[in-house]
């Protein structure tokens, strides 16, 4: 039981960083990106790639926030300066992806177990495999929390924060909106594609599709988050974000317990994010009945 727990605190730890990415595009930016279902994947491919090339484990990690900073620059320009729809520029990035990964790692690529992941380095050998993974997941997110908190009060990241909320303001301050739309989105993919990274890590593998799902995945996090926290002030963002991950991780694995197949993993996440929306539309109608 306490090896379940600390898989799926884990898990909700790494994708905590996919949830971060999708906050930054869906609650700040308000802008439904499609690429992470292929960036997600790319920074897997690339990482499953390098390992099994001798690239030493933590080089991985900046190499797959630069591929993912790409592919969501790709969307940016793709939207802001070729003037495409949001939903359709991350749909042409998150399609021509699918083939680039697939271009880079093949279908399917397998790292080998004598091969050093960032959870299996000599410093972190008196502790064991489980908990490895554990800490390294939990100080991954901690440390990208920070670093986005910090930067959100910098300048860059107040007006970052104002093109969502109101872009007239971000013009009249004489800031070109496109080009803060083009930076969230870089942001955003460098985290998603550095959460692929991460699991390839700690599933020592990389798969054409593992991607699939990943964008809805995201935003039941931080719709999760956002509910809970609706009423505290206090908690940030990213915090929210974080906590959704786990606890959606949880309720996925609480499925799983109670016998549900395997197979049944996207259904599931499909029926627990329509659950959510659903209330989320209920605590709506509520107030303003009120």
């Amino acid at each position: 039981m306490t090896d379940l727990i600390i898989s799926t605190l884990t898990q909700g730890f790494i994708y905590a960083l996919l949830s971060y990415g999708v906050f930054i595009t869906y609650k700040i930016l308000d802008f439904p990106d499609l690429t992470v279902d292929g960036s997600f994947p790319l920074g897997a491919a690339v990482t499953a790639v390098l390992l099994t090339r001798g690239v030493h484990p933590y080089l991985t990690l900046p190499i797959a926030l630069a591929v993912g900073a790409l592919a969501g620059l790709v969307t940016g320009l793709i939207h802001v300066r070729g003037h495409v729809r949001d939903l359709l520029a991350g749909i042409i990035t998150m399609t021509a992806l699918f083939s680039v990964n697939l271009q880079i790692a093949g279908s399917n690529l397998t790292v080998e177990r004598k091969v050093d992941t960032i959870f299996n380095l000599p410093f972190l050998s008196g502790i064991s495999l489980l908990y490895r993974k554990l800490i390294v997941s939990f100080v991954l997110a901690l440390l990208c929390k920070l670093i986005l908190d910090a930067y959100f009060r910098t300048k860059n990241g107040l007006l970052l924060r104002a093109v969502g909320d109101n872009s007239t303001l971000v013009t009249s301050l004489a800031k070109d909106m496109g080009s803060v739309k083009i930076l969230g989105l870089v942001l955003s993919n460098a985290l998603v594609a550095l959460a692929g990274c991460v699991v390839c890590h700690e599933q020592r593998s990389f798969s054409a599709t593992m991607g699939t799902g990943q964008v809805v995945f995201g935003l039941a996090t931080v719709i999760i988050g956002s509910t809970l926290f609706k009423k505290l002030g206090f908690v940030k963002g990213t915090t929210a974000a974080a906590v959704g991950s786990i606890l959606y991780k949880i309720c996925i694995q609480c499925a799983i317990s109670l016998g549900l197949p395997a197979n049944f993993l996207k259904l599931i996440t499909a029926v627990l994010f329509l659950l959510i929306l659903l209330a989320g539309n209920l605590r709506k109608g509520e107030k303003s009945r009120a």
